[in-house]
């Protein structure tokens, strides 16, 4: 219900929905969802264990980000920050949350190209490590 919610409020279409794994499709983006193995039902997500550490969509605008966050409010979802800008680039608006097991998700509108600018470069906020090189 959680994502079926916010795939649909973040204009994803619903293109398989059966008993063991829901797909949605939109733009460029597409997320399928399973659920848990009853041998770690009870386990949350760690964000500092090896592996995904977030997963950001982006918005086509400052309002997209609002309604949802509006929404996540109305289903009870943890919202860890925002909606608000940041530095991590110009123009930058996200609300940063969590689904069910912890996982944090955020949606993101950047104007323009954001990142893929010549000449932009990523601003990491307060709180995060020192930049790897890219390989």
């Amino acid at each position: 219900v959680f994502y079926g919610r916010l795939c649909t409020a973040m204009g994803m279409k619903p293109v398989f929905d059966g008993d063991r794994f829901c797909y949605w499709v939109g733009g460029r983006t597409a997320i399928g969802i399973e659920p848990c193995d009853p041998a770690y039902a009870g386990e949350r997500f760690v964000q500092p264990r090896v592996g995904l550490h977030h997963l950001c969509v982006r918005a086509r605008s400052r309002d997209d980000v609002d309604r949802c966050a509006t929404l996540l409010r109305e289903m009870g979802a943890t919202i860890v920050r925002g909606p608000n800008e940041s530095t991590w680039a110009p123009g930058y608006y996200s609300v940063l949350f969590e689904d069910l097991d912890g996982i944090r998700l955020e949606l993101n509108h950047v104007p323009g190209v954001g990142l893929l600018e010549e000449g932009a470069s990523l601003n990491p906020a307060e709180g995060y490590g020192e930049a790897r090189a890219s390989p």
